[in-house]
């Protein structure tokens, strides 16, 4: 959790874990902790096991896990090659071999200054330097490992993991990328896992029969032709076994995050590593442990094919500590869902604490279960957006009687067009529409919410969360009636708002997928859309403007789908605010749909065939049989403003008093629902 004060373990992280514990989860597994702290780290929040002053807290930590039942497993690391401390304190980073020159660095473009300049911010203008390890490094990083799992188990801790991937130094060892060794430790894959092997033996005979020992293991390495492949993965997780491993925990590594960051270590495909631990598992009599963007459903397949033994999870369990317990006593509506936005990852980019999109209440853990309001209140709700849906549900919850207002024919707002290019999202809207019905949440749809007719409900407190407005460009042309915003779009499928400056033929489909249901279903939209989208000659040639999230995501939707898409962004950086990591996929896929990217870009005209559009001082043409207008977009509340003056006590949450977009609409509508 990135908590921890000079490498002892903070309350905080015992808060976090012990939550997840209380949960249900069977074993926590903590994150990277330092085995020879200060050495070897990534962060001076970093948990340090080098010391008996850090036995307290483990104990601390061990205790608040026993309590609920589970267990505790703590994993012990050394950074090797990204122990960024290292660099901070003048120390070179302890690798195999001098690290080859990165490779592709082009993602960095999409990152904005705010971002480059927080990452810079934490190297302090220092660069890193390396350092071959000597046979007595070896000795030393050995004898580490060992009494650092002595600490583990003095703290009472059930297993100790052994970090051999991710580009830290034992995974540096393991890799043919990396290593380049002509000694007994480089070469062969016998050579390359001796390292590794040699701190399992070292481990057990410390711990005995007091700890289970696990080795995470790599069982992939992206990015690079001569990474690690599954077949040298499980020829070296038999080697590991027969040096004492109790388990094999199997992820995967890129070895360039910047190109490669959602192969490994955080995948965006559903059970990614399913194959490779498939393979362990056939290598090996131990167990195995299966990570890799895990959903219960995948996990408990791999379980009964008898793939796997254990699943992993941690994303998920940052959404939903309760999972364990709701899947349990079989209430998986309720289960709250990762929408592998990236965003607590993307947190660790400049040591920060990890926030959590969809749970605003990680790590204020101590505040839950909510206290039951003593002044019941009626809120009114305007907007059944996510903003609009969080506050209904947390207020409604806390006890408050809710009513929620929507202009239009379905819940969800903007939440629910985004799940037609982000179909993790339809989840979250799934999930927030189960939870507010069931806590007893009116709703009352297609109802025009004005200062009069919501005072005529006589609200103690309004929540106004109405979104954004997206404005058409100020170019000529802007009106045509080929040029759409969200706003426009919106209107024409769900029938609330003027469609009168749309064409006959949009009018006309508009209202016949509204007659037969299609666009009421994202799922049969994006089906549909996959096999007839192409044909329609308005989709032949497509201009997105603006690049952010919305026109990034949906220049990918619609290439996929066929069409010749142009994406135009005024600025430099593309797909912002999603977090960096999904960021840089969605950019690299885009270009390879053959999205055509025109960054820095003006737009000057809009023609009914095509979109005029200057770029370094040249002007530019694209066809467009349709511009989807992806900018524009601004935060605005007037319902807010006219009751404010009535004297109501109004309260804003979501894009309509900050555009920023689900992360944004969760966390204010949280924040805004617990405080009244």
């Amino acid at each position: 959790m990135n908590l921890c004060e000079d490498g002892e373990i903070h309350q905080g992280d015992i808060d976090h874990f012990a939550a997840r514990a209380e949960g249900g989860t069977g074993m926590i597994i903590t994150g990277c902790c330092a085995v020879a702290y200060p050495a070897g780290c990534t962060s001076r929040k970093e948990p340090g096991l080098s010391e008996d002053r850090f036995i307290p807290g483990l104990k601390a930590l061990a205790d608040a896990v026993h309590e609920t039942g589970s267990k505790l497993c703590v994993q012990m690391t050394h950074h090797g090659k990204v122990a960024r401390i290292d660099t901070l304190d003048g120390r070179p980073q302890l690798v195999p071999s001098i690290p080859k020159p990165p490779g592709d660095m082009s993602a960095m473009a999409d990152c904005t200054p705010e971002e480059l300049g927080k990452m810079a911010a934490i190297q302090e203008g220092k660069k890193a330097t390396y350092r071959e390890a000597t046979k007595d490094d070896l000795e030393w990083l050995v004898r580490m490992f060992a009494e650092a799992a002595g600490r583990v188990k003095a703290a009472g801790g059930d297993a100790v993991e052994i970090h051999c991937a991710h580009n830290y130094v034992l995974g540096g060892f393991l890799s043919r990328y990396s290593n380049q060794r002509t000694d007994e430790y480089g070469g062969s894959l016998e050579n390359r896992a001796r390292l590794t092997c040699e701190v399992i033996r070292a481990v057990k005979n410390e711990a005995g029969d007091s700890l289970a020992v696990i080795v995470r293991l790599a069982g992939q390495e992206y990015g690079e032709s001569d990474g690690l492949t599954p077949e040298e993965a499980a020829g070296a997780a038999a080697m590991f076994e027969a040096a004492g491993a109790d388990a094999i925990h199997v992820t995967g590594t890129a070895l360039n995050a910047f190109a490669n960051f959602t192969d490994g270590p955080l995948p965006d495909k559903v059970g990614y590593y399913t194959d490779n631990a498939t393979a362990v598992k056939r290598a090996v009599s131990i167990p195995v442990i299966t990570v890799g963007r895990m959903l219960p459903e995948v996990g408990e397949k791999m379980i009964s094919e008898g793939r796997t033994d254990f699943v992993a999870m941690g994303r998920q369990l940052l959404a939903d500590p309760e999972l364990v317990n709701k899947l349990e006593t079989g209430r998986t509506a309720q289960v709250r869902p990762c929408i592998n936005c990236y965003v607590c990852v993307q947190e660790n980019f400049w040591d920060d604490t990890p926030l959590c999109a969809v749970n605003p209440a990680l790590g204020n853990e101590t505040l839950l279960p909510f206290p039951t309001t003593t002044a019941r209140k009626h809120i009114v709700v305007v907007g059944a957006g996510p903003g609009g849906l969080e506050t209904a549900r947390v207020a409604s919850e806390r006890g408050h009687r809710v009513t929620v207002l929507d202009k239009t024919d379905r819940l969800g707002g903007t939440l629910w067009f985004s799940t037609l290019t982000t179909p993790d999202n339809e989840r979250l809207l799934n999930w927030l529409t189960h939870e507010a019905t069931r806590l007893g949440v009116e709703f009352r749809l297609k109802t025009d919410a004005t200062a009069a007719t919501v005072k005529a409900l006589a609200p103690d407190v309004v929540v106004v969360a109405t979104g954004a407005v997206r404005a058409r460009p100020s170019v000529p042309g802007g009106n045509l009636p080929h040029v759409h915003t969200g706003d426009s779009l919106r209107a024409l499928m769900t029938g609330a708002g003027d469609v009168s400056d749309q064409s006959l033929f949009l009018r006309t489909m508009g209202k016949l997928g509204g007659l037969v249901g299609i666009t009421k279903s994202p799922e049969r939209i994006r089906v549909l859309s996959r096999k007839f989208l192409k044909f329609l000659p308005m989709s032949k040639n497509v201009v997105v403007i603006g690049g952010s999230l919305v026109g990034l995501e949906l220049a990918e939707f619609l290439a996929e789908r066929g069409s010749r898409v142009t994406l135009i962004e005024e600025g430099q950086q593309l797909g912002v605010p999603m977090a960096m990591p999904r960021r840089w996929t969605a950019v690299r896929h885009a270009g390879e749909l053959g999205v055509d990217i025109q960054r820095n870009a003006t737009v000057e005209r809009i023609n009914r065939k095509s979109v005029e559009f200057t770029v370094g001082g040249k002007t530019l043409s694209a066809p467009a049989n349709m511009v989807v207008v992806a900018s524009g977009v601004s935060a605005a509340a007037p319902l807010a403003d006219a009751l404010a003056r009535d004297g109501v006590d109004v309260r804003v949450v979501g894009d309509a008093g900050e555009v920023d977009y689900i992360e944004g609409a969760m966390h204010s509508a949280w924040r805004v629902a617990t405080e009244i």
